[in-house]
């Protein structure tokens, strides 16, 4: 065993409903792994709507009743179904609140978190901020605020706010997961050679965290990347 770290690579966008349960399930793996000092985890940045104008007058019940043609009847079924399926995990998703957001300036404040070896809770915390309490994460005083309770400098947030500071990471990180065919989310990449996709649940994490990590402590060289499907959201496309 070398004395560097195996990479846990996790492709995931803020408004991704199937990330947030994702991240749950992963961090409760995590937890069970006797090992996870030895990890590297790197959450990567990924846009499911790319050029999405952000719409603070709507809600994604309303939202998606107008992008899908049906009626906010069935929107409302739609999100009250999702919250169901995430109360389990402890999280709280109020549809009914939830804004359509362009994500692409809270990637760039998740970079300056990644700097300042915040990314896993900066990542929650946009999280909840999004699918918990209805927050316009596209907003730059919104944007302060949460940098400041994350535990980022609010000048360093300011600056970004006021730059294009971290776009490049940003699409470099999206560029990359087209380069490895990565087209819905969440993916997970365990030690550069086997993905998880969608949130599949804790035993499916703990599965490939065991069997990828004995392949790094023995230096086994990765060949082919495999994996399962589960719940993901598309590029282009509403959950």
């Amino acid at each position: 065993m070398t004395d560097t770290k195996m990479t846990v690579a996790i492709w995931s966008d803020i408004s991704c409903p199937f990330c947030y349960m994702a991240k749950r399930q992963f961090d409760s793996a995590l937890a069970q792994f006797e090992h996870r000092d030895a990890l590297n985890i790197e959450w990567k940045s990924f846009e499911l709507a790319p050029g999405l104008e952000t719409q603070p007058d709507k809600n994604m019940n309303q939202f998606l009743a107008e992008r899908k043609g049906i009626s906010i009847e069935e929107t409302t079924a739609m999100g009250e179904q999702l919250a169901a399926s995430a109360k389990p995990l402890g999280l709280e998703y109020t549809m009914h609140t939830v804004i359509p957001v362009n994500t692409f300036k809270a990637h760039r404040i998740l970079h300056l978190a990644k700097h300042a070896g915040l990314h896993g809770p900066a990542k929650e915390r946009l999280f909840k901020a999004y699918f918990t309490e209805g927050k316009n994460i596209d907003d730059p005083t919104t944007l302060l605020a949460l940098g400041e309770e994350i535990g980022l400098a609010r000048e360093e947030v300011a600056a970004i706010m006021e730059s294009e500071q971290f776009t490049d990471a940003v699409n470099a990180d999206i560029q990359e997961a087209r380069q490895l065919g990565i087209n819905s989310v969440p993916a997970f990449v365990f030690n550069g050679n086997k993905r998880v996709l969608g949130a599949q649940g804790s035993a499916a994490f703990l599965e490939a965290l065991d069997q990828t990590f004995r392949e790094w402590s023995s230096s086994q060289p990765a060949t082919t990347l495999s994996g399962e499907q589960g719940l993901s959201c598309e590029v282009g496309t509403e959950c």
